[in-house]
């Protein structure tokens, strides 16, 4: 792959990440993703960026022309020039005919990123699909900050990604927890040494369900000592099942 190719998955990246896609280009792009792990880590960085925004804003109606008017802003930021007057203004006051043409750039754009997965053979049969999460838990401190996100397999893996900085005192550890049941009570998913993504790999428990508890504390170094949490608790969510 060429690094002109590379840079034109990199810009349909935040294409998706910023919902600029339609659903069968969406639909496209999420299958490349399956097969290319660097382009499915590009778009986790990108939505890593943007979960605060997404938890804190309000929702609101995009103006008309928004999203072409975003593409030309992004292509102008990529050549290092200043966005043209009007550029976030739709066909009003930008060039409408530059502007009008963007989204069918992008579209010829994801056909040629699929047309280069399939001579890579990202998109060949043989290829299994990258597994799903079953359940994902955006975790919120007491302010109800996004702190992290732990995608929870079923299997035994979890994996979590911090959205903001988390301290960790020289002599502590961060360890994560979630609660399949009151019976077992909580239960340890791994220890950290530092606010990192990572693959957290726990005891085998039930299938993790919609609205179980998840959430990371501040312990001794190395972790608990009893097994239970016993520091104070960072952050906590609750899981929202994934359609599979």
């Amino acid at each position: 792959m060429t690094g002109a190719d590379r840079a034109e998955l990199t810009a349909l990246a935040g294409d998706y990440a910023l919902g600029l896609m339609s659903a069968t280009e969406a639909a496209l792009f999420e299958t490349l993703m399956q097969r290319d792990p660097a382009l499915a880590a590009e778009v986790a960085l990108l939505n890593d960026r943007l979960l605060p925004l997404d938890l804190s804003a309000p929702p609101a109606a995009l103006p008309e022309g928004f999203a072409e008017g975003l593409r030309a802003r992004l292509r102008e930021g990529e050549t290092g020039r200043d966005p043209a007057p009007g550029a976030w203004a739709g066909t009003e006051t930008g060039d409408a005919a530059n502007l009008n043409r963007a989204p069918w750039r992008r579209r010829a754009g994801l056909a040629a990123a699929l047309v280069i997965g399939v001579a890579l053979g990202l998109l060949g049969a043989a290829q299994r699909p990258a597994p799903q999460p079953i359940v994902v838990a955006v975790l919120l401190d007491d302010q109800g900050q996004p702190r992290a996100v732990i995608e929870d397999y079923g299997n035994d893996t979890a994996q979590i990604r911090f959205v903001s900085d988390v301290e960790v005192p020289p002599g502590t550890s961060i360890e994560a927890w979630t609660l399949p049941s009151q019976d077992l009570g909580p239960v340890s998913l791994g220890v950290l040494d530092d606010a990192r993504a990572a693959t957290l790999r726990g005891p085998d428990l039930p299938r993790p369900a919609d609205a179980q508890l998840y959430e990371i504390t501040l312990e001794p170094l190395g972790g608990s000592p009893t097994g239970r949490p016993t520091g104070p608790i960072i952050a906590k969510g609750l899981a929202a099942a994934q359609r599979l």
